[in-house]
C-alpha cells in the first residue's frame, strides 16, 4: 500500500513537472563538436527522464542475471520448507485427533523436509505419535530429551507431568510439578499442580509461600489469589486449633474470614479460636455477620452452642436472636424448630418446622417433623407420614466435591486433590432409578401437611383393682388332655372315693372372685403359706408337710364352714397330676381367672357331691378351729 502511495505520488509530481514546462516554453541549444543541436526544453527534460528509465531498467535487469542462481535456491529451500511446516501441521492434528498412521507418515514427512534442531515441534510430534501408538518407554525418552534443551525443557516436564499422572506415579508427578513451578512460577499448569500436591500433604506454609510466588508472577487475579490464600490459611488455622495453638489459630482465621468474607469455613474456625480464647462477643459477631451474608446451617449450630454450659432454653433464644436476622428463611426457621425440639418446646418447634416445610421441603425438615412427632406424641402413623415424605423430598445441600459428599468441609478434595473443590450445594442425583416427572420428584408442602393423619385415640387404660393381699385358690397341675375331654371332667366328682386304692383326701377352699370379699381357709396342717399375688396365673409351691405319707388334711368343724355361694364359688378339680403332687406333699398355690361357662360347671359339680372329708383321726384331740381371716 505505500508502495502504491509512492509510485502515485511520483507520477503526480512527473504530471506536475511537465505541465509546468508546457506552460513556460523555451528551447534549448547544444553545441558538441561544431554541430548545434536545438530542441524545445520539454522534449530536453523528456530525452532526460527516458534515460534515467532506461539505466534503471538495465540495472535490475544486471542484478538479476547475477543473483539467479541464489535466488533459485533460496525459492526452493522456501518450498522445501513451506511443505515440512505443512505435514508438521497436519502431524500434530493427526495426533490430537488419535490417527497414529497419518500422525507416524506425517512425522516422518516432516522429519525429511525439517531439521528437527531448527524445529522442536517435531520432538513433540514424535512423542506424540509413540504415545497413541502406547510406546510409553520411547515417549518418556523423548520428554527427558526435551527436558535437556532450554527451549523445550517446560514443554518435556509437562509431558513427563502428564505421563506419571496417567500411571498413578503421583510422586513423580509431584516432583516435575514442583520442577517447573520453580523454574517457571509462571506457568499455571505448574502452580496449580504444585499449590494442589502441597496442600494434599497438608504443607500449609509451602503452598502458601508457592501463592505469594504466583501473586507476584501474575499467573492469578487478586480475587482468585485471595481467596486461595483464605483457604490455605482457613486449613492451616484448623491445624492449628487442633493442636492446641490458640493464638495461631485465630490470626489465621481471621485473616482468612477478612480475605473471604463469603467463605462459611473461614468464619467458622475463627469464631471458634475466640471462644476458646472466652471471646465470646467477638466470636458471635463474625457468626452473626456470616449468617445475614449466607445463612448456614453450621453457622447456626456454632453460634448456637457458643457456650458449652448453657441450657437448653438459653440455646433456644440463641436461635430466635438468629432468626430475628433472616426472617422466614429455611435455615433459621430450622434451627429454631431443632432448638426448640432440645428444650421440649414442642408446639414452637412444629410451628417452624411446618413453616420450613412450606418455604422449601426437603429431607431434612421432614425428618425434624417425625422427631418432634416420636417426642411430642409418640403416635408412630404420624411419625411414617413424616418420613415416607422425607423419603420423596428433595435432599438437603451438603459439602460436596467431584461427586464426593461430605459431613465437613475440607480444604482439598478427596477425588481429585484439587484446592478449594468443596462447595455448599445439593447433591447429584442418582443417575439410575425410576423415572419421575417434576411435580413427582418435589413434594408439595400443603399436601403432605393436609394429608397428616389425626392423633390416634389412646385406648382407656383399664385400671384393675389392687388388693392388699391377693386371691388364694388351689388349682390342679394342667394336665396335657384335649379340649373336648372337658366335660369328662366336669362329671368326674361323681366317682365314689372309696373305689381309689389309696384315697388320699384334697383340701379344698372355696374363694370369692371379688377381692374386697374374698375369704381364704387356712388349714391346721399347713403351717406356713407364701401368698404371692400375680396378674398372670402360675403355680408357687409351698413347703411340703413333715410327713407327707401319714398327713391327712384336717376339716374345719362345722361350726367354721363357710357357706358356699354358687354364683361366686370355683370349685377345684380332682385330676391324676393332682393327686400325686398331693401324695408328694406340695400344695400349689395359684390365682385363677376362668369364663363364666366353666365356672357355672365346675360350680353344677361341686354341688352334686359334699366335699370328701374323711374326719379327725382317733385318738387325736381336737384341735381348736382357726378363725377365718378376710382380705381387705
Amino acid at each position: 500500500m505505500i508502495r502504491l502511495l509512492i509510485y502515485i505520488a511520483l507520477v503526480l509530481i512527473l504530471g506536475f513537472g511537465f505541465a509546468w514546462l508546457a506552460d513556460r516554453p523555451g528551447s534549448l541549444s547544444i553545441t558538441w563538436q561544431g554541430q548545434l543541436i536545438e530542441m524545445s526544453l520539454m522534449v530536453a527534460v523528456s530525452g532526460i527522464v527516458g534515460l534515467i528509465a532506461i539505466i534503471m531498467i538495465g540495472w535490475w535487469l544486471i542484478r538479476t542475471i547475477v543473483a539467479s542462481p541464489h535466488l533459485m535456491s533460496r525459492y526452493f529451500r522456501a518450498r522445501k520448507r513451506d511443505r515440512g511446516y505443512q505435514a508438521l501441521s497436519t502431524g500434530l492434528i493427526a495426533a490430537g485427533a488419535g490417527d497414529a498412521a497419518t500422525a507416524r507418515k506425517m512425522t516422518q514427512r516432516t522429519m525429511g523436509l525439517l531439521s528437527a534442531d531448527q524445529e522442536p515441534l517435531i520432538h513433540l510430534l514424535d512423542a506424540q505419535t509413540d504415545l497413541i501408538e502406547g510406546k510409553n518407554d520411547s515417549a518418556r525418552a523423548k520428554f527427558e530429551a526435551m527436558v535437556e534443551d532450554p527451549e523445550t525443557r517446560e514443554l518435556g516436564l509437562r509431558g513427563l507431568y502428564l505421563e506419571a499422572r496417567r500411571l498413578g506415579a503421583m510422586e513423580a508427578a509431584q516432583h516435575y510439578a514442583e520442577e517447573a513451578a520453580e523454574k517457571a512460577p509462571h506457568l499455571p499448569w505448574a502452580a496449580e499442580a504444585a499449590l494442589g500436591f502441597r496442600s494434599a500433604s497438608g504443607d500449609w506454609d509451602d503452598a502458601i509461600r508457592l501463592l505469594e510466588k504466583q501473586r507476584v508472577a501474575r499467573v492469578l487475579a487478586k480475587v482468585e489469589a485471595d481467596r486461595k490464600k483464605a483457604v490455605l490459611l482457613t486449613a492451616r488455622a484448623m491445624q492449628r486449633l487442633d493442636g492446641g495453638e490458640v493464638a495461631g489459630a485465630r490470626t489465621d482465621g481471621v485473616e482468612a474470614n477478612k480475605l473471604a468474607p463469603d467463605l462459611v469455613p473461614a468464619a467458622l474456625i475463627a469464631a471458634q479460636a475466640l471462644y476458646r480464647e472466652n471471646s465470646l462477643r467477638k466470636g458471635s459477631r463474625i457468626l452473626e455477620k456470616m449468617w445475614k451474608s449466607e445463612p448456614h446451617p453450621d453457622v447456626a449450630d456454632a453460634y448456637i452452642r457458643a457456650r458449652p454450659g448453657d441450657s437448653t432454653h438459653d440455646r433456644l433464644k440463641r436461635a430466635q436472636k438468629l432468626e430475628g436476622f433472616k426472617r422466614n428463611h429455611v435455615e433459621a426457621l430450622y434451627a429454631v424448630a431443632r432448638a426448640a425440639l432440645d428444650a421440649q418446646e414442642f408446639s414452637l418447634a412444629r410451628e417452624k418446622a411446618e413453616a420450613a416445610v412450606r418455604v422449601r421441603a426437603s429431607e431434612g425438615v421432614f425428618l425434624l417433623l417425625a422427631d418432634i412427632e416420636e417426642a411430642e406424641t409418640g403416635d408412630q402413623g404420624r411419625v411414617r407420614h413424616w418420613l415416607a415424605q422425607a423419603v420423596r423430598a428433595p435432599r438437603d445441600p451438603a459439602w460436596t466435591a467431584d461427586g464426593y459428599v461430605a459431613d465437613h468441609w475440607a480444604p482439598v478434595s478427596p477425588v481429585t486433590g484439587k484446592l478449594d473443590a468443596f462447595e455448599w450445594k445439593v447433591p447429584v442425583e442418582q443417575i439410575a432409578g425410576p423415572v419421575e416427572d417434576a411435580d413427582a420428584r418435589h413434594t408439595n408442602a400443603e399436601q403432605a401437611l393436609k394429608s397428616l393423619p389425626p392423633l390416634a385415640a389412646s385406648a382407656p387404660v383399664v385400671e384393675e383393682p389392687v388388693a392388699p393381699e391377693p386371691v388364694i385358690e388351689i388349682e390342679p397341675e394342667p394336665v396335657p388332655e384335649d379340649p373336648p375331654a372337658e366335660p369328662e371332667v366336669a362329671a368326674e366328682p361323681e366317682i365314689e372315693p372309696a373305689q381309689e386304692p389309696a384315697p388320699e383326701p384334697k383340701p379344698e377352699e372355696p374363694v370369692k372372685p371379688d377381692v374386697s370379699e374374698a375369704e381364704v381357709i387356712e388349714e391346721p396342717a399347713v403351717e406356713k403359706q407364701d401368698i404371692v399375688a400375680e396378674t398372670p396365673p402360675r403355680v408357687q409351691e409351698t413347703e411340703p408337710l413333715a410327713n407327707g405319707k401319714d398327713a391327712e388334711p384336717v376339716a374345719e368343724p362345722a361350726a367354721t364352714e363357710v357357706p358356699v355361694k354358687p354364683d361366686v364359688i370355683e370349685t377345684v378339680e380332682k385330676e391324676p397330676a393332682v393327686e400325686k403332687a398331693a401324695s408328694e406333699g406340695e400344695t400349689h398355690i395359684v390365682t385363677d381367672a376362668v369364663g363364666a361357662d366353666k365356672d357355672k360347671a365346675r360350680e353344677a359339680a361341686f354341688l352334686a357331691k359334699p366335699p370328701d372329708d374323711p374326719g379327725v383321726k382317733e385318738g387325736a384331740e381336737p384341735e381348736e378351729p382357726k378363725s377365718r381371716f378376710r382380705l381387705f
